[in-house]
C-alpha cells in the first residue's frame, strides 16, 4: 500500500507551489527557435515549512510543551521510511484536493475507459488546461448529462485514475464526476534539516516534494 504524507498541525505559511515543464529549445543564428516539448504535463514542486514540531521523547527536563505530542518523530520517521527521495508516496494538497462536477468528456457510445482530470483556468478563452488525475482518493459520483450513475456500473483504478464503465457512456452525453485526489510525489532531496530551537520544540525550515509520473 502506498504511504500517505502525514497531516501535521505545525505546517506554517507560506507554502509555495511550482509547476515546471521540460522544453528543449534550438535557436538559430537568425534568432528563430525550434521548440520541442518533452512532457505534456507539468512536474509540480511544493515547498513546505514546519515552524513547530513537538517531541515528547526529549527527557532532558520535566514535562514540557511537547508532552503528549509526537509530530517530530512522525515526520522524521516518514522521511526515513521513504529513504529520502527514493520511494514515492501520496500527498494531499490542502488547497487542491477535490472537484465537483468535473467535466471528463462527451460520450461516443464506444469509449468505455475515461481518465479523471482536473481543469485549471476554466474561465480562459477556449477553456482551461486539463491535467490527468492519476491518484484518486474517493470518487463520490459519476454523471451522464447530470444524472448520477450507479457505482456498480464502473470501476476506478487507484493507480491510474482511469474510470472504466461496464457500458460505454451514450453518444452525446456529458460525462462528469465528483471526486477527491492525491498527488503522487517523492521528497526532492535525500536530506532534511530539523532544528531543535527550544526544549521539546523543533522546526523544519524547508522540505520539498516533487510530483512523479509512473
Amino acid at each position: 500500500m502506498t504511504a500517505i504524507f502525514p497531516t501535521l498541525p505545525g505546517l506554517a505559511w507560506s507554502v509555495s507551489k511550482q509547476p515546471r515543464f521540460a522544453t528543449r529549445i534550438q535557436r538559430a543564428v537568425s534568432g528563430r527557435e525550434l521548440r520541442a516539448l518533452d512532457q505534456p504535463n507539468p512536474i509540480w514542486t511544493w515547498t513546505l515549512t514546519y515552524s513547530l514540531l513537538r517531541d515528547k521523547w526529549d527527557a532532558r527536563g520535566g514535562a514540557g510543551p511537547g508532552a503528549g505530542y509526537d509530530e517530530l518523530r512522525t515526520l522524521m520517521g516518514f522521511f526515513l521510511a521513504q529513504q529520502g527521495s527514493f520511494a514515492p508516496f501520496l500527498f494531499e494538497d490542502p488547497s487542491d484536493s477535490s472537484l465537483v462536477g468535473q467535466f471528463l468528456g462527451t460520450g461516443d457510445g464506444s469509449t468505455a475507459a475515461w481518465q479523471l482530470v482536473r481543469e485549471m483556468g476554466a474561465a480562459l478563452p477556449g477553456g482551461g488546461f486539463y491535467e490527468p488525475v492519476t491518484a484518486p482518493n474517493t470518487v463520490t459520483n459519476i454523471y451522464f448529462n447530470g444524472v448520477v450513475q450507479s457505482p456498480a456500473g464502473y470501476t476506478v483504478d487507484p493507480d491510474t485514475g482511469l474510470v472504466t464503465f461496464t457500458a460505454p457512456p451514450p453518444a452525446g452525453q456529458a460525462v462528469s464526476a465528483d471526486f477527491t485526489y492525491y498527488f503522487r510525489v517523492r521528497f526532492s532531496d535525500d536530506t532534511a534539516e530539523f532544528e531543535n530551537f527550544m526544549y521539546q520544540l523543533w522546526s523544519l525550515r524547508q522540505v520539498k516534494l516533487q510530483s512523479v509520473f509512473l
